[in-house]
């Protein structure tokens, strides 16, 4: 069953910090491009708070998984932007492997109630 449009999601423990080393993937990002980034690839589905992004931003760095300079944005204004670092490269790969690994066996199951 699809869930109606507008509907919003919580975030699942844990997910935000990998979200967050995806959208950086592409690049570095600030904080609110990074959240703007971040809604407009879940079609706004997710639940996303942008104070809880600016914490996973900062757990990431502490972790050494992100990097942080400060530089002009688009708009002019000074803002912190955010990279990975080898480190959080690889953090990434394992986390997504961990995720798909995760949701096949979430999936398989909930296949297999269908067919008892």
């Amino acid at each position: 069953m699809t869930p109606p449009a507008g509907t919003t999601f919580p975030l699942l423990k844990g997910t935000l910090d990998v979200l967050v080393l995806t959208a950086l993937a592409g690049g570095p990002r600030h904080g609110f491009a990074l959240t703007r980034w971040l809604a407009d690839r879940s079609e706004a589905a997710l639940a996303l708070d942008e104070a809880a992004v600016y914490q996973s931003l900062y757990r990431l760095e502490a972790r050494g998984l992100v990097q942080a300079a400060w530089r002009q944005s688009d708009k002019g204004r000074r803002a912190r932007f955010y990279r990975l670092t080898a480190r959080g490269r690889a953090e990434l790969t394992r986390e997504v492997a961990a995720w798909r690994r995760y949701a096949a066996v979430v999936g398989g199951i909930l296949d297999a109630a269908g067919r008892e």
